[in-house]
Protein backbone atom coordinates (compact mmCIF):
# COMPACT_ATOMS: atom_id res chain seq x y z
CA UNK A 1 0.00 0.00 0.00
CA UNK A 2 2.53 2.55 1.03
CA UNK A 3 3.95 2.01 -3.23
CA UNK A 4 0.25 2.74 -4.34
CA UNK A 5 0.37 6.19 -1.52
CA UNK A 6 3.08 6.88 -2.77
CA UNK A 7 2.34 6.81 -6.74
CA UNK A 8 -0.90 8.69 -5.99
CA UNK A 9 0.96 11.25 -4.33
CA UNK A 10 2.98 11.72 -7.21
CA UNK A 11 -0.01 11.83 -9.50
CA UNK A 12 -1.47 14.54 -7.17
CA UNK A 13 1.91 16.99 -7.16
CA UNK A 14 1.80 16.84 -11.07
CA UNK A 15 -1.18 17.49 -11.66
CA UNK A 16 -1.79 20.30 -9.08
CA UNK A 17 1.36 21.54 -10.81
CA UNK A 18 -0.01 21.85 -14.45
CA UNK A 19 -2.00 25.26 -13.78
CA UNK A 20 -3.19 25.11 -17.48
CA UNK A 21 -4.87 21.76 -16.71
CA UNK A 22 -6.43 22.99 -13.37
CA UNK A 23 -7.66 26.41 -14.96
CA UNK A 24 -9.26 24.27 -17.40
CA UNK A 25 -10.77 21.69 -15.27
CA UNK A 26 -12.01 24.49 -12.72
CA UNK A 27 -12.75 27.22 -14.76
CA UNK A 28 -14.40 26.24 -17.46
CA UNK A 29 -17.14 24.40 -16.13
CA UNK A 30 -18.36 27.07 -13.78
CA UNK A 31 -17.70 30.07 -16.56
CA UNK A 32 -20.30 27.75 -18.56
CA UNK A 33 -22.63 26.92 -16.04
CA UNK A 34 -23.07 30.45 -15.37
CA UNK A 35 -23.84 30.93 -19.24
CA UNK A 36 -26.32 28.48 -19.23
CA UNK A 37 -28.09 28.86 -15.95
CA UNK A 38 -28.45 32.56 -17.11
CA UNK A 39 -29.74 31.00 -20.65
CA UNK A 40 -32.35 29.29 -19.22
CA UNK A 41 -33.12 32.17 -17.01
CA UNK A 42 -31.48 31.52 -13.00
CA UNK A 43 -34.72 30.52 -12.09
CA UNK A 44 -37.08 29.07 -14.88
CA UNK A 45 -36.65 26.24 -17.44
CA UNK A 46 -39.06 22.85 -23.85
CA UNK A 47 -40.29 20.04 -24.93
CA UNK A 48 -40.51 18.45 -27.99
CA UNK A 49 -42.50 15.30 -30.09
CA UNK A 50 -45.56 14.58 -26.88
CA UNK A 51 -45.67 16.23 -23.76
CA UNK A 52 -46.47 14.19 -21.00
CA UNK A 53 -48.81 15.74 -18.79
CA UNK A 54 -51.19 13.80 -15.83
CA UNK A 55 -55.00 14.29 -15.92
CA UNK A 56 -56.74 14.52 -12.41
CA UNK A 57 -60.51 14.42 -13.67
CA UNK A 58 -62.74 15.44 -10.68
CA UNK A 59 -65.68 16.79 -12.69
CA UNK A 60 -68.30 14.31 -14.20
CA UNK A 61 -69.83 16.75 -15.98
CA UNK A 62 -70.65 16.74 -19.89
CA UNK A 63 -68.33 19.26 -20.02
CA UNK A 64 -65.71 18.28 -17.43
CA UNK A 65 -65.23 14.83 -19.54
CA UNK A 66 -65.34 16.77 -23.05
CA UNK A 67 -62.12 18.64 -21.86
CA UNK A 68 -60.40 15.85 -20.35
CA UNK A 69 -60.95 14.01 -23.38
CA UNK A 70 -60.18 16.38 -25.67
CA UNK A 71 -56.65 16.76 -23.48
CA UNK A 72 -56.45 12.33 -24.30
CA UNK A 73 -57.01 13.21 -27.98
CA UNK A 74 -54.82 16.21 -28.88
CA UNK A 75 -52.03 15.02 -30.50
CA UNK A 76 -49.32 17.11 -28.97
CA UNK A 77 -50.13 15.34 -25.57
CA UNK A 78 -49.18 11.88 -23.90
CA UNK A 79 -52.18 12.16 -21.19
CA UNK A 80 -51.49 9.97 -17.92
CA UNK A 81 -54.55 9.74 -15.69
CA UNK A 82 -54.17 10.12 -11.87
CA UNK A 83 -55.47 10.56 -8.49
CA UNK A 84 -54.48 14.22 -7.18
CA UNK A 85 -52.18 12.74 -4.78
CA UNK A 86 -49.89 10.68 -7.58
CA UNK A 87 -50.42 13.60 -9.56
CA UNK A 88 -48.69 15.69 -7.04
CA UNK A 89 -46.25 12.82 -5.81
CA UNK A 90 -44.92 12.63 -9.92
CA UNK A 91 -44.30 16.10 -10.21
CA UNK A 92 -42.72 16.85 -7.17
CA UNK A 93 -40.28 14.10 -7.60
CA UNK A 94 -39.35 15.24 -11.35
CA UNK A 95 -41.14 12.17 -12.93
CA UNK A 96 -44.49 14.84 -14.68
CA UNK A 97 -43.70 18.17 -16.18
CA UNK A 98 -47.18 19.02 -15.30
CA UNK A 99 -50.77 17.73 -14.01
CA UNK A 100 -54.33 19.19 -14.87
CA UNK A 101 -57.11 19.11 -12.34
CA UNK A 102 -60.27 19.19 -13.20
CA UNK A 103 -61.84 19.83 -10.37
CA UNK A 104 -65.52 18.88 -9.41
CA UNK A 105 -68.16 21.35 -10.62
CA UNK A 106 -65.82 22.78 -12.85
CA UNK A 107 -67.46 22.35 -16.06
CA UNK A 108 -70.62 23.95 -14.82
CA UNK A 109 -69.06 26.58 -13.37
CA UNK A 110 -67.35 27.76 -16.80
CA UNK A 111 -70.26 27.43 -18.49
CA UNK A 112 -72.30 29.69 -16.74
CA UNK A 113 -69.25 32.30 -16.04
CA UNK A 114 -69.35 32.44 -20.04
CA UNK A 115 -70.72 35.40 -20.84
CA UNK A 116 -70.45 37.17 -17.03
CA UNK A 117 -67.63 38.96 -16.13
CA UNK A 118 -66.42 38.45 -12.18
CA UNK A 119 -64.73 35.87 -10.49
CA UNK A 120 -64.01 32.24 -13.01
CA UNK A 121 -63.64 28.71 -11.93
CA UNK A 122 -59.76 27.66 -11.35
CA UNK A 123 -58.36 24.84 -12.74
CA UNK A 124 -55.21 23.76 -10.62
CA UNK A 125 -52.29 23.27 -12.64
CA UNK A 126 -49.24 21.43 -10.49
CA UNK A 127 -45.57 21.81 -12.71
CA UNK A 128 -42.11 20.74 -12.24
CA UNK A 129 -40.40 24.51 -11.66
CA UNK A 130 -37.33 23.64 -14.37
CA UNK A 131 -40.65 23.07 -16.84
CA UNK A 132 -41.92 26.81 -16.93
CA UNK A 133 -41.99 26.99 -20.45
CA UNK A 134 -43.88 23.98 -21.01
CA UNK A 135 -46.45 25.37 -17.98
CA UNK A 136 -46.90 27.73 -20.77
CA UNK A 137 -47.35 25.54 -23.75
CA UNK A 138 -50.00 23.52 -21.95
CA UNK A 139 -51.97 26.63 -20.67
CA UNK A 140 -52.51 27.70 -24.43
CA UNK A 141 -53.32 24.28 -25.28
CA UNK A 142 -55.46 24.26 -22.37
CA UNK A 143 -57.62 27.27 -23.09
CA UNK A 144 -58.39 25.84 -26.40
CA UNK A 145 -60.08 22.99 -25.58
CA UNK A 146 -62.04 24.21 -22.19
CA UNK A 147 -63.61 27.49 -25.03
CA UNK A 148 -64.02 24.19 -27.26
CA UNK A 149 -65.54 22.01 -24.52
CA UNK A 150 -67.70 24.93 -23.07
CA UNK A 151 -68.92 27.19 -26.04
CA UNK A 152 -70.00 23.50 -27.91
CA UNK A 153 -71.79 22.52 -25.18
CA UNK A 154 -73.49 26.03 -24.25
CA UNK A 155 -73.94 26.62 -28.09
CA UNK A 156 -76.02 23.25 -28.84
CA UNK A 157 -75.34 20.57 -26.09
CA UNK A 158 -78.02 19.36 -23.40
CA UNK A 159 -76.87 21.99 -20.88
CA UNK A 160 -76.85 24.88 -22.99
CA UNK A 161 -80.26 26.33 -22.06
CA UNK A 162 -79.96 25.91 -18.74
CA UNK A 163 -76.80 28.11 -18.52
CA UNK A 164 -78.81 30.87 -20.81
CA UNK A 165 -81.40 30.78 -18.66
CA UNK A 166 -79.15 31.69 -15.95
CA UNK A 167 -76.94 33.88 -17.79
CA UNK A 168 -80.40 36.04 -18.99
CA UNK A 169 -81.35 36.13 -15.32
CA UNK A 170 -78.26 37.55 -14.03
CA UNK A 171 -78.20 39.90 -16.46
CA UNK A 172 -81.58 41.70 -15.64
CA UNK A 173 -79.75 42.44 -12.62
CA UNK A 174 -76.83 44.24 -13.99
CA UNK A 175 -77.16 48.47 -14.99
CA UNK A 176 -78.60 49.22 -18.50
CA UNK A 177 -75.51 49.73 -20.87
CA UNK A 178 -74.48 49.70 -24.08
CA UNK A 179 -72.69 45.96 -23.54
CA UNK A 180 -76.06 44.55 -21.10
CA UNK A 181 -78.17 45.59 -24.50
CA UNK A 182 -76.07 43.94 -27.02
CA UNK A 183 -75.36 40.47 -24.58
CA UNK A 184 -79.37 40.30 -24.49
CA UNK A 185 -79.37 40.03 -28.04
CA UNK A 186 -76.98 37.65 -28.11
CA UNK A 187 -78.44 35.35 -25.57
CA UNK A 188 -81.63 35.73 -26.75
CA UNK A 189 -80.73 34.88 -30.77
CA UNK A 190 -78.43 32.07 -28.71
CA UNK A 191 -82.19 30.64 -27.08
CA UNK A 192 -83.98 30.92 -30.19
CA UNK A 193 -81.14 29.04 -31.85
CA UNK A 194 -81.17 26.31 -28.77
CA UNK A 195 -84.91 25.85 -29.07
CA UNK A 196 -84.35 25.11 -32.89
CA UNK A 197 -81.60 22.99 -31.99
CA UNK A 198 -82.55 20.71 -28.88
CA UNK A 199 -83.01 17.46 -30.87
CA UNK A 200 -79.23 17.53 -31.73
CA UNK A 201 -76.34 16.47 -29.14
CA UNK A 202 -74.04 18.30 -31.11
CA UNK A 203 -73.56 21.39 -32.57
CA UNK A 204 -71.07 22.14 -34.99
CA UNK A 205 -72.03 25.47 -35.67
CA UNK A 206 -68.97 27.98 -33.90
CA UNK A 207 -69.44 31.61 -32.23
CA UNK A 208 -66.80 34.22 -32.69
CA UNK A 209 -65.49 35.59 -29.44
CA UNK A 210 -66.94 39.21 -28.56
CA UNK A 211 -69.82 41.16 -27.81
CA UNK A 212 -68.62 40.21 -24.15
CA UNK A 213 -67.64 36.82 -24.21
CA UNK A 214 -64.71 35.87 -21.69
CA UNK A 215 -62.65 32.94 -20.98
CA UNK A 216 -64.82 31.29 -18.89
CA UNK A 217 -62.05 29.92 -16.30
CA UNK A 218 -58.68 31.25 -14.74
CA UNK A 219 -55.67 28.30 -13.86
CA UNK A 220 -53.83 28.54 -10.38
CA UNK A 221 -50.39 27.23 -11.06
CA UNK A 222 -48.55 25.76 -8.42
CA UNK A 223 -45.00 24.90 -8.38
CA UNK A 224 -44.12 21.01 -6.56
CA UNK A 225 -40.69 20.29 -5.57
CA UNK A 226 -39.24 18.53 -2.35
CA UNK A 227 -36.39 20.96 -2.64
CA UNK A 228 -35.82 24.65 -2.45
CA UNK A 229 -36.93 27.05 -4.70
CA UNK A 230 -35.56 26.16 -8.33
CA UNK A 231 -32.35 27.46 -9.39
CA UNK A 232 -31.15 27.19 -13.00
CA UNK A 233 -27.79 26.92 -12.00
CA UNK A 234 -27.95 23.69 -10.38
CA UNK A 235 -28.51 21.80 -13.14
CA UNK A 236 -25.96 23.92 -15.19
CA UNK A 237 -23.42 23.40 -12.27
CA UNK A 238 -24.33 19.33 -12.46
CA UNK A 239 -23.80 19.16 -16.29
CA UNK A 240 -20.73 21.65 -16.96
CA UNK A 241 -18.87 19.69 -13.90
CA UNK A 242 -19.39 16.51 -15.35
CA UNK A 243 -18.76 17.46 -19.17
CA UNK A 244 -15.12 18.95 -17.51
CA UNK A 245 -14.43 16.74 -14.93
CA UNK A 246 -14.86 13.83 -17.82
CA UNK A 247 -12.49 15.72 -20.00
CA UNK A 248 -9.99 15.43 -17.14
CA UNK A 249 -10.63 11.16 -17.17
CA UNK A 250 -9.42 11.78 -20.39
CA UNK A 251 -6.02 13.07 -19.39
CA UNK A 252 -5.41 10.21 -17.09
CA UNK A 253 -6.01 7.88 -20.21
CA UNK A 254 -3.53 9.89 -22.25
CA UNK A 255 -0.85 10.06 -18.96
CA UNK A 256 -0.90 6.25 -19.18
CA UNK A 257 -0.10 6.19 -22.78
CA UNK A 258 2.63 8.74 -22.87
CA UNK A 259 4.27 6.95 -19.94
CA UNK A 260 4.39 3.92 -22.11
CA UNK A 261 5.62 5.61 -24.95
CA UNK A 262 8.54 7.53 -23.05
CA UNK A 263 9.54 3.84 -21.48
CA UNK A 264 8.68 4.66 -17.53
CA UNK A 265 5.75 2.23 -17.73
CA UNK A 266 7.95 -0.20 -18.66
CA UNK A 267 10.08 0.92 -15.56
CA UNK A 268 7.53 1.37 -13.09
CA UNK A 269 6.58 -2.69 -13.86
CA UNK A 270 9.80 -3.53 -13.35
CA UNK A 271 9.71 -2.37 -10.12
CA UNK A 272 8.51 -4.12 -6.95
CA UNK A 273 4.86 -3.55 -7.36
CA UNK A 274 2.35 -5.10 -9.62
CA UNK A 275 0.69 -4.01 -13.02
CA UNK A 276 -2.44 -4.09 -10.81
CA UNK A 277 -1.39 -1.95 -7.92
CA UNK A 278 -0.01 0.57 -10.84
CA UNK A 279 -3.61 0.70 -12.59
CA UNK A 280 -5.45 1.27 -8.91
CA UNK A 281 -2.84 4.06 -7.89
CA UNK A 282 -3.46 5.78 -11.00
CA UNK A 283 -7.52 5.07 -10.56
CA UNK A 284 -7.29 6.50 -7.01
CA UNK A 285 -5.56 9.62 -7.88
CA UNK A 286 -7.89 10.49 -10.43
CA UNK A 287 -11.01 10.04 -8.54
CA UNK A 288 -9.40 11.98 -5.89
CA UNK A 289 -9.22 14.80 -8.71
CA UNK A 290 -11.90 14.53 -9.51
CA UNK A 291 -14.10 14.75 -6.82
CA UNK A 292 -11.67 17.47 -5.24
CA UNK A 293 -12.73 19.43 -8.73
CA UNK A 294 -16.61 18.58 -8.18
CA UNK A 295 -16.60 19.80 -4.80
CA UNK A 296 -14.78 23.10 -5.66
CA UNK A 297 -17.26 23.56 -8.58
CA UNK A 298 -20.06 23.22 -6.33
CA UNK A 299 -18.95 25.38 -3.91
CA UNK A 300 -18.62 28.11 -6.16
CA UNK A 301 -22.09 27.49 -6.99
CA UNK A 302 -23.39 27.52 -3.99
CA UNK A 303 -21.08 30.86 -2.69
CA UNK A 304 -22.09 32.78 -6.15
CA UNK A 305 -25.10 31.48 -7.19
CA UNK A 306 -27.09 30.64 -4.45
CA UNK A 307 -27.21 26.90 -5.43
CA UNK A 308 -28.52 24.53 -2.65
CA UNK A 309 -27.41 21.27 -1.51
CA UNK A 310 -30.33 19.69 0.19
CA UNK A 311 -28.80 16.35 1.30
CA UNK A 312 -25.02 16.54 1.77
CA UNK A 313 -24.24 12.78 2.36
CA UNK A 314 -26.38 11.83 -0.67
CA UNK A 315 -24.37 14.57 -2.54
CA UNK A 316 -20.86 13.04 -1.29
CA UNK A 317 -22.11 9.56 -2.24
CA UNK A 318 -23.17 10.77 -5.90
CA UNK A 319 -19.62 12.88 -6.26
CA UNK A 320 -18.23 9.92 -5.02
CA UNK A 321 -19.76 7.55 -7.84
CA UNK A 322 -18.97 10.01 -10.14
CA UNK A 323 -15.42 10.34 -9.33
CA UNK A 324 -14.59 6.42 -8.96
CA UNK A 325 -16.19 5.90 -12.98
CA UNK A 326 -14.59 8.90 -14.17
CA UNK A 327 -11.07 7.35 -13.33
CA UNK A 328 -12.32 3.63 -14.82
CA UNK A 329 -12.98 5.85 -17.79
CA UNK A 330 -10.01 6.98 -18.34
CA UNK A 331 -8.27 3.82 -17.92
CA UNK A 332 -10.70 2.24 -20.17
CA UNK A 333 -9.37 4.91 -22.97
CA UNK A 334 -5.28 3.81 -22.16
CA UNK A 335 -6.27 0.09 -22.10
CA UNK A 336 -7.82 0.68 -25.72
CA UNK A 337 -5.84 3.16 -26.83
CA UNK A 338 -2.83 2.92 -29.54
CA UNK A 339 -1.40 6.28 -29.64
CA UNK A 340 -1.98 9.65 -27.25
CA UNK A 341 -3.08 11.31 -30.66
CA UNK A 342 -5.79 8.46 -31.98
CA UNK A 343 -6.29 8.04 -28.45
CA UNK A 344 -7.76 11.63 -27.60
CA UNK A 345 -9.15 12.07 -30.37
CA UNK A 346 -11.80 9.57 -30.45
CA UNK A 347 -12.02 9.66 -26.19
CA UNK A 348 -13.23 13.28 -27.13
CA UNK A 349 -15.78 12.49 -29.48
CA UNK A 350 -16.79 9.72 -26.65
CA UNK A 351 -17.18 12.00 -23.84
CA UNK A 352 -19.15 15.02 -26.33
CA UNK A 353 -21.65 12.11 -27.19
CA UNK A 354 -21.77 11.11 -23.38
CA UNK A 355 -22.21 14.50 -21.83
CA UNK A 356 -24.71 15.14 -24.52
CA UNK A 357 -26.96 12.46 -24.38
CA UNK A 358 -26.34 12.74 -20.60
CA UNK A 359 -28.19 15.53 -20.17
CA UNK A 360 -25.39 17.80 -19.38
CA UNK A 361 -25.93 20.16 -22.39
CA UNK A 362 -29.42 20.74 -22.31
CA UNK A 363 -32.34 19.11 -19.47
CA UNK A 364 -32.99 15.25 -20.78
CA UNK A 365 -36.72 16.69 -20.49
CA UNK A 366 -36.66 18.46 -24.09
CA UNK A 367 -35.36 14.55 -25.61
CA UNK A 368 -38.11 12.68 -27.85
CA UNK A 369 -39.31 9.78 -25.55
CA UNK A 370 -37.65 6.91 -26.93
CA UNK A 371 -34.25 9.03 -26.49
CA UNK A 372 -34.92 9.35 -22.68
CA UNK A 373 -35.22 5.95 -22.63
CA UNK A 374 -31.92 5.31 -24.35
CA UNK A 375 -29.90 7.66 -21.90
CA UNK A 376 -30.78 5.31 -19.22
CA UNK A 377 -27.94 3.27 -20.49
CA UNK A 378 -25.60 6.18 -20.38
CA UNK A 379 -23.34 6.64 -16.96
CA UNK A 380 -23.54 10.48 -17.05
CA UNK A 381 -27.29 10.78 -17.11
CA UNK A 382 -27.01 8.88 -13.59
CA UNK A 383 -25.25 11.51 -12.56
CA UNK A 384 -26.41 14.72 -14.00
CA UNK A 385 -29.56 13.24 -12.45
CA UNK A 386 -28.19 12.07 -9.18
CA UNK A 387 -26.50 15.82 -8.58
CA UNK A 388 -29.94 17.34 -9.48
CA UNK A 389 -31.69 15.11 -6.82
CA UNK A 390 -29.30 16.02 -4.75
CA UNK A 391 -29.67 19.99 -4.88
CA UNK A 392 -32.60 21.91 -6.14
CA UNK A 393 -34.84 18.49 -6.16
CA UNK A 394 -34.34 17.46 -3.03
CA UNK A 395 -34.96 13.85 -2.74
CA UNK A 396 -33.68 11.45 -0.69
CA UNK A 397 -31.00 8.90 0.00
CA UNK A 398 -32.81 6.26 -2.45
CA UNK A 399 -32.24 8.30 -5.38
CA UNK A 400 -28.34 8.69 -4.04
CA UNK A 401 -27.95 5.72 -3.93
CA UNK A 402 -29.88 4.33 -6.93
CA UNK A 403 -27.80 6.98 -9.17
CA UNK A 404 -24.40 6.35 -7.14
CA UNK A 405 -25.29 2.29 -7.39
CA UNK A 406 -25.66 2.64 -11.41
CA UNK A 407 -22.33 4.91 -11.45
CA UNK A 408 -20.53 1.88 -9.43
CA UNK A 409 -21.42 -0.04 -11.93
CA UNK A 410 -20.40 1.08 -14.55
CA UNK A 411 -17.15 2.47 -13.55
CA UNK A 412 -16.38 -2.10 -12.47
CA UNK A 413 -17.46 -2.33 -15.96
CA UNK A 414 -14.88 0.37 -17.30
CA UNK A 415 -12.17 -1.21 -14.53
CA UNK A 416 -12.50 -4.71 -15.23
CA UNK A 417 -12.27 -4.44 -19.32
CA UNK A 418 -9.40 -2.20 -18.43
CA UNK A 419 -7.46 -4.58 -16.37
CA UNK A 420 -8.13 -7.68 -18.67
CA UNK A 421 -6.76 -5.54 -21.60
CA UNK A 422 -3.83 -4.83 -19.99
CA UNK A 423 -3.06 -8.54 -18.84
CA UNK A 424 -3.53 -9.18 -22.16
CA UNK A 425 -0.99 -6.54 -23.82
CA UNK A 426 1.54 -8.24 -21.09
CA UNK A 427 1.21 -11.69 -22.35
Amino acid sequence: MTAIFAMVRKDLILYLNDKRALMLNLLMPIVLAAFFGSLFGGAGGGNNSKLEIGLVQQDSSVIGRKIGDALKADSTLQVTELSQQEAQDKVRAGKLMVAVVIPAGFGDAAGQSLFQPGSKPQLPLYYDPSQTTVLAMVKGLLTQHVMQGVTGEVMGGASGSKFTDASLKQLEEVPASDDKEALLGLLGGLKKYQEHEASKVESQRTVASGGGLTVPFTTREEALSSGPKYNAYAHAFAGMGVQFILFMGIDVGISILLARRMGIWNRLLAAPITMTQVLLSRALSGALIAAALMVAIFACAMLIFKVEITNVAGFALVVVAFALMTASFGLLIAAFGKTPEAARGLATFATLILVMLGGAWVPTFVFPGWMQQLTLVVPTRWAVDGLDAMTWRGLGMDVALQTAGVQLAFAVVFGALAIWRFRAQTR
